[in-house]
């Protein structure tokens, strides 16, 4: 087996790769480890190298060094193949898919990320593309996918820049007409966002489904709709801490296999963090599946919640 190291410089708040070299060089020449470090040099870089590794045939467990963006590239390529275990290496801005573990923090720990076990994860398929963590539309993806303008500003990382992304988009305007096509009914509104869940964390902190689960086969649908300025700060809240019961004037709740939305021009989407734009939005439970390791002695089962 081969411990195969992916390196996104362009992860988080710095260039990060001559500290993560050091590491995995003393943590696996200690273990006396067969592996090899990949820098990626451009957009689709990621992906391509766990491709080739995927293609190979032979057993690779490949580690995404960098954030969720980073995570989201090399999951695209191994997607589907048995030969391969994926996780990240973390060290990006926001790191929000390992906290639906017990200790997120250990994926910061090369030592205890090279003892592992492994699980089956879910994806979302979403227009060709793939994501393991959480999609969206709307206000919330335009959120999403701004967060990149400011983390690399001092004092800005993490919460903070998702927190000034926020208040930029909110004044730029709320809800949006979509057509919804879910579970075999027809929703013509205007929302506020639309988010469909694998994953239970992102944006720095949000945990709109607390109880959502990437081995279960199914997607976890928020639809929110459209809100005043008055408004949004209060739901905000709520949604971040995963309260969405408490707003069921506002907000609907669907679990389902499979979601389209039409848009009357073309949007934005957020995947995993990344953005994409499209006019039809085709989001389901993938075909494919990617099996992620894992620090021993953790667990990502959802705790039970009152929601209220």
């Amino acid at each position: 087996m081969t411990h195969l190291f992916i390196i996104n410089p362009a992860a988080g708040s710095c260039d990060r790769t001559k500290e993560y070299k050091q590491q995995i060089h003393r943590v696996c020449d200690a273990k006396g480890l067969r592996y090899r470090v990949e820098v990626s040099g451009a957009p689709g870089e990621c992906k391509r190298l766990a491709r080739e590794a995927a293609e190979s045939g032979e057993h690779y467990r490949i580690y995404a060094c960098g954030g969720d963006g980073t995570l989201n590239e090399v999951v695209a390529g191994a997607a589907g193949y048995d030969n391969v275990e994926v996780t990240v290496f973390s060290g990006g801005s926001g790191n929000d898919f390992v906290k639906l573990f017990s200790e997120p923090k250990a994926f910061f720990d090369l030592n205890r990320l090279t003892e592992c076990e492994t699980a089956e994860f879910d994806l979302i398929s979403c227009n060709g593309d793939y994501a393991l963590n959480i999609c969206s539309v709307g206000l919330d993806a335009r959120i999403g996918t701004d967060v990149a303008r400011y983390k690399r500003i001092p004092l800005l990382q993490g919460f903070r820049a998702y927190a000034v992304s926020t208040l930029v988009n909110v004044i730029k305007g709320i809800g949006e007409h979509y057509v919804v096509e879910v579970e075999g009914e027809t929703v013509d509104a205007h929302q506020t966002m639309i988010c469909v869940c694998n994953g239970r964390f992102y944006g720095g902190g949000f945990n709109p489904v607390p109880e959502a689960d990437p081995t279960d086969g199914m997607l976890d649908i928020l639809l929110v709709t459209k809100v005043s300025r008055l408004q949004v700060a209060g739901v905000i809240g709520k949604y971040k801490n995963g309260q969405y019961r408490k707003l069921s004037h506002l907000v609907r709740y669907i679990k389902a296999k499979e979601i389209t939305i039409r848009c009357d021009k073309p949007t934005p989407i957020n995947l995993d963090g990344e953005l994409r734009v499209a006019q039809v939005v085709n989001m389901a439970v993938a075909d494919k599946k990617i099996r992620f390791f894992y620090p021993k002695g953790l667990t990502f089962q959802a705790k039970e919640t009152a929601n209220v």
